[in-house]
């Protein structure tokens, strides 16, 4: 296929996830719509992930830090060295999912196109499981866990659910767009970092939306998602506590900020009654409100 004239450059931020990393270059790499430059960002700083980027069919940078910059600095290093590189869209991944095929970053380009798109997302779908999404999406009231739930039954044509977009699997942003909305927050690491430039992004008045008829694969993450009130809403709670930590603390930092503001009472609502009435575990309730108390400060320790 006769590349476009406007460059594409991916950008994959990696920790200690070789195999993995391997797997979503092998579909990344090989894109009919080929991408024109790949950054690398290696948090780990290893030698065998430098050699399996370097070994890959297309122009790559590897971009090791020996500081690990967490999801939300990784990204951030990589777009900023992506627009240097003169992209005019950047493509974001990471190292455990990947495009569900070869025509993936075509069709969001060319749905980008299609509707004037200032960034496109493809939908975010379970790796062992195609047709269940990888993470629960709420629309009102309601959760949606499959990916034929999304289309619109009075316009099955449809192929964009705007205003809507998961911003690191697969996302495609037009580089005017990172101009306005900038690159995730360092201070986040992860956990997040997404949800902060989605954000920005809506309160940009920019035009944004998941192209439905493209997917990427991704680990299924929705058993961090409890049902509460009889499952007519959620609550995220971590098994894992290092999890937990950067989950709770950065959505108190998210939950003070302006456009998210609205969301308070609801989230008080869904957490103490996961606590206190599902769960019975106020020494739980009360590491919430903690790590939720140092988000707000901006204290951002790790």
């Amino acid at each position: 296929m006769t590349r476009v004239s406007e460059k594409i450059i991916g950008v994959i931020v990696t920790h200690k996830r070789r195999e993995l990393l391997a797997r979503s270059l092998d579909v990344i790499t090989h894109q009919s719509r080929p991408l024109d430059h790949l950054v690398v960002v290696d948090n780990a700083h290893e030698d065998d992930v430098r050699e399996l980027v370097e070994s890959a069919e297309l122009p790559t940078t590897y971009l090791g830090s020996h500081h690990n910059l967490g999801g939300a600095g990784g990204f951030a290093l990589g777009i900023l060295y992506a627009l240097s590189l003169g992209a005019d869209w950047v493509f974001l991944a990471d190292d455990d999912g990947r495009p569900e095929g070869p025509d993936v970053l075509a069709t969001l380009y060319a749905c980008a196109l299609k509707h004037d798109l200032d960034e496109v997302s493809p939908v975010v779908c379970d790796i062992d499981d195609p047709d269940r999404l990888a993470f629960p999406l709420r629309r009102g009231v309601e959760w949606r866990r499959l990916r034929s739930e999304l289309i619109d039954p009075r316009n099955p044509d449809d192929d964009l659910l705007e205003g809507i977009a998961s911003l690191f699997n697969g996302a495609l942003f037009k580089a005017s767009t990172i101009d306005a909305v900038g690159v995730p927050d360092l201070r986040l690491f992860v956990r997040g970092d997404e949800v902060e430039v989605h954000r920005r992004l809506q309160r940009s008045g920019l035009k944004f939306g998941t192209c439905l008829t493209a997917a990427y694969v991704h680990p299924n993450g929705a058993d961090e998602f409890k049902p509460i009130l009889g499952g007519r809403m959620h609550t995220q709670y971590p098994d894992d506590p290092t999890k937990r930590y950067f989950t709770y603390r950065n959505r108190g930092y998210l939950m003070s900020q302006p456009g998210m503001r609205k969301l308070l009472p609801q989230e008080w609502i869904r957490f103490g009654w996961f606590f206190l009435v599902t769960t019975h575990n106020p020494k739980g309730l009360a590491e919430w409100l903690r790590l939720r108390r140092l988000g707000r400060r901006e204290h951002f320790r790790r």
